[in-house]
């Protein structure tokens, strides 16, 4: 365990704790206190949380597990360096701030990744926070932005404004290779969704022979089939249905290669997020224009805002199809609960 950063790389802090609960699981850890470790635990929910080092002191007594003292940026970086390159893959699934600081700190240590497997975005689909933008780009898009640069030949071309980052460094203008990222937006996590009634059928028997597991899994789930019941009239009760975003991540971190041929067909897509813009910050941006990269200085290309530069641009692996979305709650489910045999 090691503590990320308190806050974006610009701008004020985003949350959800609307819809998650401050804990980011539903308040279990007040609801069910007998299901959660006490020692220490408090420090990182209180509203004022101290610092990095001190979170990390208070945690270093559980008794579960041993607290890294250094923050989270600096833990991936060690990890990286301990390990032969190609060999780690790092699986996002909240804003890519904690990556965009070990990118700035050791460029060429974080490109010893094998890949990098984001979830987040919304390429060809409305949002989730705005009408344009998926919450993790929104919360930090200057983080996104300055990730994904490292799939450019040139990075220093998709940066975002430097005054957005002004005590990051910029990227060295050569590196030694191009990061890969896979791009798992919600234009394929929406299709991969569990309901209420699906989670009740499959759980409530286990919860009632007092299981921790399901006991646990549904004092979180609750909550969230709580919150949808709220904001979708007309689909409440056992219709509630939760889009499994960050397992669908999983899902192809744990399994890739029967998701290679569900690589967007026009990939690898030139895609940057939108870092200033008043009404779009955290959109992804994509060219849908019929036009062609610029050669060098050709005059007879037009070419507004340097889109088209040479070589420029990122190099993104969109991830538009799974192996079986109908399939995947069930799935999950069968992985949680081992079905008991007659």
């Amino acid at each position: 365990m090691a503590v990320g950063a308190d806050g974006p790389l610009s701008g004020s802090r985003t949350s959800a704790d609307y819809f998650h609960g401050r804990d980011g699981l539903g308040g279990v850890h007040t609801t069910h206190p007998h299901l959660t470790p006490s020692q220490e635990w408090e420090s990182l929910f209180s509203p004022s949380p101290g610092s990095v080092e001190e979170l990390a002191v208070a945690a270093q007594h559980h008794s579960s597990f041993i607290a890294s003292k250094r923050p989270a940026y600096e833990e991936m970086l060690r990890v990286l360096k301990q390990n032969d390159p190609g060999t780690i893959t790092i699986v996002a699934l909240g804003p890519l701030t904690n990556l965009a600081l070990a990118a700035a700190e050791d460029p060429e240590t974080f490109l010893r990744a094998k890949e990098v497997v984001v979830m987040g975005g919304a390429v060809d689909c409305p949002g989730n926070a705005t009408p344009t933008a998926e919450f993790n780009t929104y919360a930090d898009p200057v983080a996104a932005a300055r990730v994904f640069a490292l799939t450019s030949q040139m990075p220093l071309s998709t940066m975002p404004p430097a005054e957005l980052s002004p005590n990051l460094p910029t990227y060295p203008s050569t590196l030694s290779k191009q990061l890969k990222v896979k791009l798992v937006s919600l234009d394929v996590t929406r299709s991969h969704n569990l309901t209420r009634g699906q989670f009740h059928e499959r759980v409530a028997a286990i919860a009632a022979a007092k299981s921790p597991l399901a006991e646990w899994t549904s004092a979180i789930l609750e909550h969230c089939f709580t919150r949808l019941d709220v904001m979708h009239p007309g689909h409440e009760g056992d219709m509630a249905s939760l889009s499994l975003h960050d397992p669908v991540c999983i899902w192809y971190a744990l399994t890739p290669d029967s998701w290679q041929w569900m690589l967007s067909l026009d990939s690898p897509l030139d895609l940057r997020v939108e870092t200033t813009g008043q009404w779009t910050r955290g959109m992804c941006v994509i060219d849908r224009r019929n036009r062609k990269r610029r050669d060098h200085d050709d005059p007879d290309v037009e070419d507004n805002g340097l889109w088209l530069g040479n070589r420029s641009g990122n190099r993104i692996d969109w991830v538009v199809g799974t192996p079986g979305a109908d399939m995947f709650a069930s799935h999950v489910m069968d992985r949680l609960f081992v079905k008991q045999q007659n």
